[in-house]
């Protein structure tokens, strides 16, 4: 059990390992909350689904569970509000909410600093824009690096339930924010053709942010969830482990009085009456 965690806030019953065979947990709202912390707005439509907007309009966030597809989360950025997105990032709808989290975290600060930061295409030239180091924390947690096939370049986890793939090459802009064809493909199952979760991001979308969900889905601390939600696990892949449930406080000077007043003598109270005037018999002691 990850020492960081307080059992008694823990959200959930059992731990999943490892941490990418976990799936989307009930709600949202974790991932939307380093946005709207920042005072962006949010809107919702007659179906369901909700929308943030930086105040600007230069990032778009769209939260879809009533959308046309399996994509639930959809980022994009944008250099002019009303031209062609920059970067898009996809997430589908059985993703653990935690990676989403991650990566609207790192968004944050991002837009925090500017422009020159959430609008930071990967560039082979600059030391902190390499794209190689999106893949850094997954290498350096155990994932094998897959010999290039076909012009993509795929890192794998040491079990083979999780892998990112990297394809080279030109791809079409458009393709990469409206289906799985992007430039960075992230997922967990048996198979990237039919993966229990993936994640796509576009060409131009920063390393800093591609980072920040790799770090999170390569972290060895499992992830909390509830056995009878079987649908925020990968079932039959996935190591459960029960929460143990919290220590119980120590007992109040109140609660010390209630139980020794309920508690029996363990020999009972020999009487002798007020008006005699003789002594009670010395007990027996042991003999020597």
């Amino acid at each position: 059990m990850p020492p960081h965690d307080d059992l008694r806030t823990i959200d959930g019953d059992v731990h999943v390992s490892p941490r990418y065979l976990a799936a989307a947990t009930a709600t949202g709202d974790p991932a939307l909350a380093p946005l709207l912390d920042l005072g962006w707005d949010l809107e919702h439509d007659d179906l369901g689904n909700a929308y943030v907007h930086a105040p600007d309009r230069t990032v778009r966030l769209g939260y879809l569970p009533e959308g046309e597809d399996d994509g639930l989360w959809r980022i994009n950025a944008y250099r002019d509000a009303f031209g062609p997105p920059t970067w898009g990032v996809c997430f589908n709808d059985s993703c653990p909410t935690e990676f989403v989290r991650a990566l609207t975290t790192a968004l944050a600060e991002a837009y925090e600093q500017g422009p020159d930061a959430y609008l930071a295409a990967p560039d082979s030239r600059s030391a902190d824009r390499e794209p190689f180091l999106a893949a850094a924390p997954l290498i350096n947690r155990g994932w094998q690096l897959e010999r290039p096939s076909g012009g993509v370049l795929a890192i794998r986890s040491p079990d083979g339930l999780a892998g990112l793939e990297f394809t080279t090459g030109r791809l079409d802009p458009q393709a990469e924010l409206t289906s799985r064809d992007a430039r960075w493909q992230l997922w967990a199952g048996t198979s990237i053709d039919r993966p229990a979760w993936y994640a796509t991001a576009s060409t131009n979308t920063p390393v800093a942010l591609l980072r920040a969900v790799t770090e999170c889905v390569s972290d060895p601390a499992p992830l909390p969830r509830w056995r009878e939600e079987t649908y925020s696990y990968i079932q039959g892949m996935a190591r459960l482990t029960s929460i143990l449930p919290p220590v119980p406080p120590a007992p109040t000077p109140l609660d010390v009085q209630r139980i020794a007043s309920r508690r029996s003598a363990v020999l009972p109270a020999s009487s002798v009456p007020r008006w005699s005037t003789t002594s009670r018999p010395a007990l027996r002691g042991p003999r020597r």
